[in-house]
């Protein structure tokens, strides 16, 4: 499928993922851009509206970013084009902090 335009979103220059603006099917290539930092990925898995996927590859305990900032780690080798979400990255909102601090942080 061609590239379009509001298919993704880079949010900020420093992100390793990008979020979907709809549902993406897995093959499709896609391109995303935000101040001069350009990304290209081909989509190894669906990823539904809203969700993110990788513009690079984020190795095992690596910090995921996005908005600039980091938001969990990935639990396993991330590969571009992959879905990024619960399997695969421990949230800092969603856990990383549990694990880190227990329960009641």
């Amino acid at each position: 499928m061609p590239d379009e335009p509001n298919r993704a979103i880079l949010l900020h220059p420093h992100d390793n993922v990008a979020t979907a603006l709809a549902n993406l099917q897995a093959g499709e290539s896609l391109s995303v851009s935000l101040d001069g930092v350009h990304a290209h990925v081909t989509l190894r898995q669906d990823i539904a509206f809203g969700h993110k996927f990788a513009l690079c590859d984020i190795p095992e305990g690596a910090e995921v970013l996005k908005y600039g900032m980091p938001i969990g780690k990935a639990l396993e080798h991330v590969v571009a084009g992959d879905w990024v979400h619960v399997h695969n990255c421990r949230s800092h909102r969603w856990g990383f902090h549990n694990d880190q601090y227990g329960v009641q942080a």
